[in-house]
C-alpha cells in the first residue's frame, strides 16, 4: 500500500513537472509567434511609410520615377486650399496621376524645390492585409493617404489634402 501511494505520488510530481515544462515551452512558442507577427507586421509598416516618403519626395524633388514607385495609376487626389483673405477653404480639385506626374516635372525643369528643412512628417494609422491608412504632412499641409497592396506592393490610391499647413507658433 505504501509502495503505491510513493509510486502514486512520484508520478504525480512528474506529470506536474511536466506540465510545467510544457507551460513553459507553450508560453515561449507564443511568444516566437508573436515576435514574427510583430515583425512582419513592422515590415509591412516600413514599406507603407517607404511608399509615403516617396510620395513627398517625388513631389519635393521633382522625382517622376519616386511618383510612379508609390502612385497608383487611377490615383483619386482632392484638396483644400485656404484663402488667406477670405479664410475660407475652397476645393483645389482633383488630381489625376498623369497630373502629378507633370507636377513633379515642373519641381525640376523650374529648380522650385522647398526648403532643405520642410517638413517630411509620416504616421502610420493602420496596415492590414491589403489596406492601409496613413497621413503625411509637407510644405504644402497635410494629406490623408490610403494605400492598397496591388501585385505585393504598397501604392497610394487615394489622397484628400488641406493646406495651407498651420504655422507653429514663434514662427
Amino acid at each position: 500500500m505504501a509502495l503505491r501511494y510513493f509510486f502514486a505520488l512520484f508520478v504525480i510530481q512528474k506529470f506536474i513537472k511536466y506540465l510545467n515544462n510544457m507551460k513553459k515551452v507553450t508560453l515561449f512558442l507564443l511568444g516566437l509567434v508573436l515576435v514574427f507577427q510583430a515583425n512582419a507586421q513592422n515590415s509591412e509598416s516600413d514599406k507603407v511609410k517607404r511608399a509615403c516618403m516617396d510620395y513627398i519626395e517625388g513631389f519635393y524633388e521633382g522625382d517622376e520615377a519616386k511618383l510612379k514607385r508609390s502612385l497608383s495609376p487611377d490615383l483619386l487626389k482632392f484638396g483644400y486650399w485656404k484663402n488667406k483673405n477670405s479664410g475660407e477653404f475652397a476645393s483645389a480639385g482633383q488630381m489625376t496621376y498623369e497630373e502629378a506626374l507633370n507636377y513633379a516635372k515642373g519641381v525640376k525643369e523650374k529648380k522650385n524645390f522647398p526648403e532643405a528643412d520642410a517638413p517630411r512628417g509620416i504616421e502610420i494609422y493602420d496596415v492590414d492585409d491589403n489596406i492601409a491608412a496613413a497621413k503625411v504632412t509637407a510644405w504644402w499641409g497635410f494629406d490623408y493617404i490610403l494605400l492598397a497592396k496591388v501585385e505585393g506592393k504598397w501604392m497610394i490610391k487615394q489622397v484628400l489634402w488641406q493646406g495651407p499647413l498651420k504655422k507653429k507658433e514663434g514662427s
